[in-house]
C-alpha cells in the first residue's frame, strides 16, 4: 500500500523499527532539495491544469499570433516536433531520476539494506502500474490493459534504474549509451512495410499526422518495432468478447518505458552530481551546460535524419533532447531557490511537489466532481462572467485553485502520501 504519514501518525518502515512518520531530518549528504520540489509541483500544476484551456483563445482571435502560439504549446504535437505540453512527461520522469538519488541515500543512511530497499522499488513499481490500469479504466465499463501512461512508464523502469543507483559512473554512462543506441539500432533495422500499406488503417493519416520518407520512415506512426510488441503483448490481456488491439490512437507504446529509462539515468547522473560536495554555482554551472549539450546532441541527430525527435514513441533523440529541457528549467529553480536562495518564489509549486501523487490522481478521480459540485451549489455564472467564450479557461483555474487548495491542507498539517 502507498505510505501516508502526517502529523500524528505513526509507521514502520521496511526493517520494522517504528518511525515518526514526519519526515526525517536528512543526511548531511543528503539534504532535501527545494528546487526539485518546486520544479516537481510546476510540472504536475501545468499537467493537471490542462493548459489552463488557454488554447480555445485562438477561437476567437484565429489570426492573433500569441494565440496561436499558446494552443500550440497547450497540446502534443501530431508526431515530430516538440511543444511546451510534451515536455511534461519527461520533466517528470527525469526528476525520478534525480529524486531516486536521495530516497536511496536517505533510506541507506537510516540503516536500510539493498535488498528491502529492492523490495521497496518492485512494490512500488507495481503499485503505479496498478495505478495506471485503474485511472485508466475509470471512464470505462471494463479494465483498459494499457502501459503507456506516465506513471507505468516509470513502473515499469523503476526497478531498472535503481540497479543502477551506486554504481560506478563510468557502468551508468555505458548502460545509457547501450539504451539509446541498441533501442535506436532495433528500429533502424526493422523492416518498413510494403508499398501497400495503408497508414490511415492504423489511425496515421498523412494529412494530420506528417508521415516520413526514406531512412526515417523507420519512426512512422503505428509502423514500427514497438507498435508491433504492442499488438502481441496487449492481445495478451483479457478483453471484452470481440474486441482487440488494433493500435494505439496516439502512436503511444509499451516499449517506450526503455528509452525513457535513458531520460530517467540522465536525472539520476543529475542528482549525484547535485549530491556531491560541491560549490552550488559550480554545479548550476553544470546544469545549465548539460541541458544545452543535452539540446544541441537530440538537435542534431534530428537535423541530420540520423533519428528523428518523436515523443510519442520516444526516439533517443528525444529522450536527450527532452532531458535537455528539463535540466535548463531545473537550473532556473536550482538557481532563485538553492542558489541565491529565494525559496519563497517556489513555495506554491513546492506544496504540490511534496503531494505530486495525489494531485495526479485527484485530477484524474474527482477534477469532474468538483466542478458539477460547485454549479450544484453555486451556479455556473462564475464560468460565464468573464463571456462565454472564457468558460472553459475560468473551469480550469477553479479546478487547479481547488486541488491546490487540498495540497495546501495536506501541506499545512504535513500529510504526504508516499508509494
Amino acid at each position: 500500500m502507498s505510505r501516508i504519514s502526517s502529523r500524528n501518525s505513526v509507521s514502520r518502515n521496511s526493517a520494522n523499527r517504528p518511525t515518526t512518520s514526519r519526515i526525517p531530518a536528512m543526511t548531511k549528504n543528503s539534504p532535501r532539495l527545494a528546487s526539485l520540489d518546486a520544479f516537481r509541483g510546476f510540472v504536475m500544476l501545468a499537467m493537471v491544469s490542462g493548459g489552463f484551456a488557454l488554447g480555445t483563445l485562438v477561437q476567437i482571435e484565429p489570426d492573433n499570433k500569441i494565440y496561436q502560439q499558446l494552443a500550440y504549446h497547450t497540446e502534443h504535437v501530431a508526431w515530430a516536433g516538440v511543444s511546451f505540453w510534451d515536455l511534461i512527461q519527461p520533466s517528470f520522469m527525469f526528476m525520478v531520476g534525480v529524486a531516486l538519488v536521495y530516497s536511496c541515500n536517505k533510506r541507506k543512511a537510516l540503516g536500510q539494506s539493498w535488498f528491502s530497499m529492492f523490495l521497496h522499488v518492485l512494490w512500488r513499481s507495481a503499485l503505479l502500474i496498478a495505478l495506471g490500469w485503474l485511472l485508466r479504466s475509470n471512464t470505462r465499463d471494463h479494465t483498459y490493459w494499457t502501459l503507456e501512461d506516465v506513471i507505468q512508464q516509470i513502473g515499469l523502469g523503476y526497478p531498472f534504474l535503481f540497479l543502477l543507483w551506486n554504481r560506478p559512473r563510468i557502468f551508468q554512462w555505458t548502460i545509457l549509451i547501450v539504451i539509446l543506441v541498441g533501442y535506436w539500432a532495433l528500429f533502424a533495422a526493422w523492416p518498413l512495410p510494403p508499398d501497400t500499406f495503408d497508414p490511415t488503417s492504423v489511425n496515421a493519416d498523412p494529412t494530420e499526422v506528417p508521415q516520413y520518407e526514406g531512412f526515417q520512415a523507420h519512426w512512422n506512426k503505428n509502423a514500427n518495432p514497438a507498435h508491433y510488441a504492442d499488438v502481441w503483448l496487449l492481445n495478451q490481456f483479457p478483453r471484452p468478447e470481440g474486441e482487440e488491439f488494433i493500435f494505439n490512437s496516439g502512436g503511444y507504446n509499451t516499449l517506450n518505458f526503455i528509452p525513457s529509462l535513458a531520460t530517467m539515468i540522465i536525472g539520476l547522473l543529475t542528482g549525484q552530481m547535485l549530491n556531491r560536495e560541491r560549490g552550488r554555482f559550480f554545479k548550476w554551472m553544470l546544469l545549465v551546460f548539460g541541458g544545452v549539450a543535452c539540446l544541441g546532441i537530440g538537435y542534431a541527430f534530428h537535423y541530420y535524419g540520423i533519428c528523428p525527435i518523436v515523443k510519442r514513441i520516444w526516439t533517443p533523440s528525444w529522450a536527450v533532447y527532452s532531458a535537455g529541457w528539463a535540466l535548463l528549467m531545473l537550473s532556473v529553480f536550482y538557481f532563485l531557490m538553492d542558489l541565491l536562495p529565494l525559496k519563497f518564489l517556489g513555495w506554491p509549486f513546492m506544496v504540490v511537489g511534496m503531494n505530486s501523487i495525489t494531485i495526479y490522481v485527484l485530477k484524474a478521480l474527482i477534477a469532474g466532481w468538483l466542478v458539477s459540485t460547485f454549479v450544484k451549489h453555486f451556479g455556473d455564472d462564475l464560468f460565464t462572467a468573464f463571456g462565454e467564450q472564457y468558460a472553459a479557461i475560468v473551469e480550469r483555474s477553479l479546478v487547479v485553485v481547488l486541488l491546490w487548495l487540498i495540497c495546501f491542507w495536506m501541506y499545512r498539517y504535513r500529510f504526504f502520501v508516499r508509494i
